[in-house]
């Protein structure tokens, strides 16, 4: 049975309010049937696609089609799918734990599920007519069929609703011609459906269209890319000259295409996120069990306080990134139910849930993709002169690894957009952040503080530093408004500035709220009280050097030291953990167990 847990914030709402520990989704609260769902995967990636992992770094295409069909024959590719349409139908929590799990053995076979899964079948079923489900998704969702996403063209990246692509209605008014280039699209080589984004005549926005691929239908693909990392993943071009396609293959309406592309991008980057998990357990269990057998100067390197630093990194990276993304996967679903019960249907609902929660899923599509690349390279290093070698797991995962910081929008966009995403909410009158900046600000000046009155309770030092941080966050919005005005969009560095702040409180937050919960509920929770405390300390580090840095582009003189004085202040603790013995500390459970045990 499912705990029960109340309404959430509101997306973004995190930087002006504080949640209540009970009032947020652990990985511990996981019900039966997510664990069932979890070793299901974990069963599968370790009998089908582990063992043979060096078959995709050979680029074995065909193999990854084939382990494909293998996860579409035991439901997998159908996680999210509604019932109704041959899937399984399962919550969101559901979906997100198994593109965590299946993402752990190669970035080749993950990249082709990501791309199959999610933008390759989802914009169908959301945005579908009855029709194009009922034709499409039960084939999708069982590996019949696979599908790709034409989004990308050479001079359309970042800027995808400046695509080139053009649809032409014929002269009878019952097709489109659709003719150009789409580049780096996962799954081209043996995709069966391809979601098309092309421009009719010369409208603001783009549209979507469902293509089969049929190569006597103009549609011709270019050789497979080589690539840095994802080897085994299929990557080609693909054109289209004159391709024909029924008007009733239109997907939603004419011009919704931009709309339809940054909704899918949502649930892409949140899925991204949760996608580095299982590749950093993995990491670190490898880095640490060959950590434990190399012996240099008569023992293992594992007992050398050095090896034992970058374990200790390792695993808080992944134990807060695992609060982050299930807090938000959990907040979603929440939403979806609340709209559902408001007389939405499901498709709907997902779309306004997973909307609402937009800034947090770039936030974690960010810190997880970075996580994820930092992990694999501290795999690297611990592993010495062999893990440069391709004969070690972790040359592969840094090279996989590399990739998530560009697709799904690249962490620059993800950065600037999650700070965009706040403001626009709040100026929509959704979020009451001018409010909160006059309270802070009003609050600072008077040199008052809050009182930091649960000391006897655990993290009480992390929790009153992450309020603070907080603070800071607000008071520096407000000055970057007051001198950039509606410009501050356009001041991109500013806004990666203030995102790096607001990430590092999300996933602080995230950690102290999974630890808090876990504790008041009985659990020994020692070691992720650690992770925590370590966590809280360095991001603090980050959001005053960012802080510093905001500060001195929007400020000068008496107020500029003022403003630093204040900062100082918010970021300093009354008694500075020992963060090299919580380090140890981690290291040694992590290096006793011999894997990855939080």
């Amino acid at each position: 049975m499912e705990i029960e847990i109340k309404s959430p914030l509101k997306g973004g709402e995190f930087i002006i309010k504080d949640s209540k520990p009970e009032n947020i989704f652990t990985p511990e609260d996981f019900s039966q049937e997510h664990i069932m769902m979890k070793e299901s995967v974990q069963e599968f990636i370790d009998r089908e696609i582990w063992p043979y992992k060096e078959r995709f770094e050979k680029k074995d295409y065909e193999f990854t089609k084939q382990c494909m069909q293998k996860a579409g024959e035991l439901g997998f590719l159908g996680v999210s799918v509604p019932e109704n349409y041959g899937g399984m139908g399962m919550d969101f929590v559901s979906t997100m734990l198994v593109c965590d799990y299946i993402s752990g053995a190669t970035g080749s076979f993950s990249t082709a599920f990501g791309a199959h899964t999610g933008i390759g079948t989802m914009p169908i079923v959301l945005y579908g007519t009855e029709e194009q489900k009922q034709k499409y998704v039960p084939k999708l969702a069982t590996g019949e069929w696979f599908g790709a996403y034409c989004l990308t063209e050479p001079g359309a990246g970042s800027d995808a609703n400046s695509g080139k692509t053009k649809a032409v209605l014929t002269d009878d008014g019952k097709h489109y011609l659709i003719s150009g280039q789409k580049i780096w699209i996962s799954n081209a080589g043996f995709a069966n459906i391809f979601i098309v984004f092309a421009r009719i005549e010369d409208d603001k926005n783009i549209t979507g269209f469902i293509i089969p691929n049929d190569p006597l239908n103009g549609i011709t693909l270019g050789d497979e890319e080589n690539k840095l990392g994802i080897h085994a993943s299929s990557t080609r071009q693909v054109f289209f000259n004159e391709t024909k396609v029924p008007i009733e293959n239109m997907l939603a309406k004419r011009g919704d295409g931009f709309k339809i592309a940054m909704n899918a991008l949502n649930v892409g980057r949140i899925k991204l996120g949760v996608a580095c998990l299982e590749a950093q357990r993995r990491v670190i269990s490898n880095a640490v069990q060959y950590a434990n057998e190399r012996v240099q100067f008569s023992k293992p390197i594992a007992h050398f306080d050095a090896i034992k630093e970058k374990i200790a990194r390792m695993a808080t990276s992944c134990y807060v990134g695992e609060s982050a993304n299930y807090r938000a996967a959990h907040d979603i679903e929440l939403k979806i139910n609340s709209l559902r019960q408001e007389g939405l249907d499901h498709q709907k609902a997902e779309l306004k849930g997973v909307e609402e929660f937009a800034i947090e899923c770039s936030m974690i599509k960010v810190g997880t993709s970075e996580d994820i690349q930092n992990c694999a390279d501290d795999g690297i290093q611990i592993f010495g002169g062999m893990g440069f070698s391709a004969d070690t797991p972790m040359e592969s995962a840094w090279r996989d690894a590399r990739i998530g910081r560009i697709y799904e929008g690249t962490n620059e966009i993800n950065r600037m957009l999650s700070v965009g995403m706040l403001f626009k909410k709040s100026m929509r009158g959704d979020l009451d952040l001018m409010k909160a900046v006059m309270d802070v600000t009003s609050e600072i000046h008077s040199e008052k503080s809050d009182e930091n009155n649960d000391t006897d309770q655990i993290l009480s030092l992390e929790r009153q530093i992450i309020k603070n941080l907080k603070k800071i966050f607000l008071l520096i919005s407000g000055y970057a408004f007051q001198k950039y005005g509606q410009e501050l969009d356009k001041n991109q560095q500013a806004l990666i500035g203030l995102s790096n702040i607001m990430i590092e409180i999300y996933f602080s937050e995230s950690a102290i709220l999974r630890t808090v919960k876990n504790n008041k509920k009985g659990a020994d929770m020692k070691y992720q009280t650690d992770m925590t405390s370590i966590y809280v300390f360095e991001a603090t580090e980050i959001v005053l050097k960012s802080s510093k840095e905001l500060i001195a582009n929007i400020s000068q003189g008496n107020e500029q030291l003022n403003l630093l004085k204040r900062v100082q202040r918010l970021c300093s603790y009354d008694q500075i953990p020992d963060i090299i013995s919580l380090k140890n500390r981690v290291a040694d459970r992590v290096i006793g167990e011999n894997e990855y045990c939080f």
